[in-house]
């Protein structure tokens, strides 16, 4: 466990359910403020399921931040990526997407670095050896974040919007 002073990262537990969907919603309607079109608010029922079957499976990480009070006051998931089927060219390569989330008045006191620093020692620990974050390009906080931690670029990603199926 990681400790700084403000919370102590652990694992995450079936109690801390609630605040698990409470960040969730939350960094969903921060993210629909960015941007409308891309991002939407998922239903309470739909997050608490995603974290139980998370927390079940033990396949992947869910670790929080919990202040002296006992409030969780971040997340960060750390997701494995399936490796490449056989016919393509990509080698397989152990990865894993991280997702961070931190209440707004606990921001700038450590609370996401000390969670990216468990990630990444559970992500080791698994055999782990690429971690990327999928960041909105408007979320500049979230990408000074990674910046900071040594994450880059690491690829693009080019696409387009087709036209909808006629009725």
């Amino acid at each position: 466990m990681a400790v700084m002073t403000s919370a102590t990262v652990r694992p995450a537990v079936l109690g801390d359910l609630p605040a698990l969907v409470a960040l969730r919603l939350a960094n969903a309607e921060a993210h629909l403020a960015l941007d409308p079109l891309t991002y939407r608010v998922p239903r309470p029922d739909v997050v608490a399921d995603h974290f139980r079957a998370v927390l079940a499976e033990g396949r992947d990480a869910v670790l929080v931040a919990e202040a002296p009070d006992g409030q969780v006051v971040g997340m960060i998931e750390v997701l494995r990526h399936a490796d490449p089927p056989e016919h393509q060219i990509l080698r397989p390569e152990p990865s894993a997407a991280v997702h961070t989330v931190v209440l707004p008045d606990r921001r700038d006191h450590g609370v996401g670095a000390a969670l990216l620093a468990a990630a990444e020692s559970w992500a080791t620990g698994q055999g782990i050896r690429w971690l990327s974050a999928g960041i909105h390009h408007r979320n500049d906080r979230a990408v000074a974040f990674y910046r900071r931690h040594g994450y880059g670029d690491s690829g693009l990603s080019l696409g387009r919007p087709l036209p909808a199926p006629p009725p």
